[in-house]
């Protein structure tokens, strides 16, 4: 019997609200949970856990379904750089004060 590794609150809270959305998105679209699964070549128990926000399903499996369902747009977008405001400061805290020109710099211009 395999287990998963606990999971921070926040965390199974998101994937719940994930698994929620999507088969809100599914029930909306009138797709049949056989119809969903045959397209995203998973079983109907496996679907059952996305639609459940269950960790361990592959990431590959959620992709799978939000593009079945229209919503993958935005899934590239998760991690961008654009939008790591943390890992932006912390890089901006490494910029120097100040630059000095060097002295091979003065005479080349």
């Amino acid at each position: 019997m395999r287990t998963t590794p606990p999971m921070p609150l926040p965390v199974k809270r998101t994937l719940a609200k994930l698994g929620g959305d999507i088969k809100s998105a599914r029930l909306r679209r009138r797709i049949p949970t056989t119809v969903m699964a045959e397209r995203a070549f998973v079983t109907r128990t496996t679907l059952g856990k996305v639609e459940k926000g269950d960790p361990t399903v592959a990431l590959g499996t959620y992709a799978t379904v939000l593009f079945i369902l229209g919503l993958s747009g935005r899934l590239a977008e998760l991690a961008d750089v654009t939008y790591d405001e943390v890992g932006q400061q912390l890089q901006d805290e490494q910029l120097p004060k100040r630059i000095r020109s060097s002295r091979t710099d003065k005479g080349s211009a």
